[in-house]
């Protein structure tokens, strides 16, 4: 059975939440903390994951721009036989920006496809992506943004791993210390 695509205002309000919670945790971080790389058997930091989380933004909207064409989504063929591949050379790329130009690159591509899938119709969100597609462009646009947890859900993928680290980051030890009064 194929699963269920959310209506359009629901995807927003999918990834709105998803951003929100990733932006919550990363915002509790100390400055040093977004540069751990201790995150996902130590292999991300959360600098990585909102480049991460950025990119798989971009690539929607860079098939949003190739589908208002008409064409095929470019990035689209062999993508999906090497996401690995992808992760690493995108996660690679972000590693060379600072924190403060990644986080600001991906609020920006964030606001960006918020602003598309606010302004697109029901319709279009309903009609394939091009005249020779089958999928409707929500189908093709939930893949696109998708996880374990289903469409438009790919924050979710990386929220437990994140949360645990924030928490490992921000919960003082248990006496740890000595109490000192003035």
């Amino acid at each position: 059975m194929a699963e269920e695509i959310p209506t359009r205002r629901a995807a927003i309000r999918i990834i709105e939440r998803g951003h929100a919670e990733i932006r919550e945790l990363i915002d509790r971080l100390p400055p040093r903390g977004l540069t751990r790389q201790e995150i996902g058997r130590g292999w991300w930091s959360a600098k990585d994951v909102i480049g991460h989380m950025a990119t798989w933004e971009r690539f929607a909207l860079e098939a949003l721009n190739d589908w208002d064409r008409d064409r095929p989504w470019a990035r689209e063929s062999g993508l999906w036989n090497q996401v690995s591949r992808t992760n690493i050379t995108e996660l690679e790329r972000q590693r060379r920006l600072s924190s403060p130009e990644v986080r600001r690159r991906a609020d920006a591509t964030h606001e960006e496809l918020l602003v598309r899938l606010t302004a697109m119709s029901d319709a279009r969100w309903r009609t394939p992506a091009t005249s020779r597609g089958r999928k409707p462009l929500g189908s093709r646009l939930g893949g696109i943004l998708s996880g374990p947890a289903g469409p438009f859900r790919h924050a979710a993928e990386h929220l437990r791993d994140l949360r645990a680290f924030v928490e490992q980051v921000t919960t003082p030890p248990v006496g740890g210390g000595l109490a000192t009064s003035d």
